[in-house]
């Protein structure tokens, strides 16, 4: 399945450069590994698409939910979550 998602210019030019190499989105579309996700280039000054875009193949998919098993919703609702990329 290909997605496709806005991308502010800043974030959008670290997936391009290879600095970021993750998305955090809400979990209000299905997606799952080999899913195609295209990242179009959105400027929220201009309230339009710049014309470039980026297609990523989707390799894994961590939902929220599955996360309940770790950590209490006490512990979530005091820390939250971040989402760490590595290599």
């Amino acid at each position: 399945m290909v997605i496709e998602k806005k991308a502010i210019p800043e974030l959008f030019e670290k997936v391009l450069s290879g600095e970021k190499t993750f998305d955090a989105r809400l979990d209000s579309f299905e997606c799952k590994p080999g899913d195609t996700l295209v990242l179009r280039e959105w400027d929220p000054k201009k309230e339009k698409y710049t014309g470039r875009k980026l297609e990523k193949k989707v390799t894994y998919v961590l939902k929220s939910k599955d996360l309940e098993k770790f950590w209490s919703k006490e512990e979530v609702n005091k820390y939250g979550f971040q989402i760490i990329a590595f290599k």
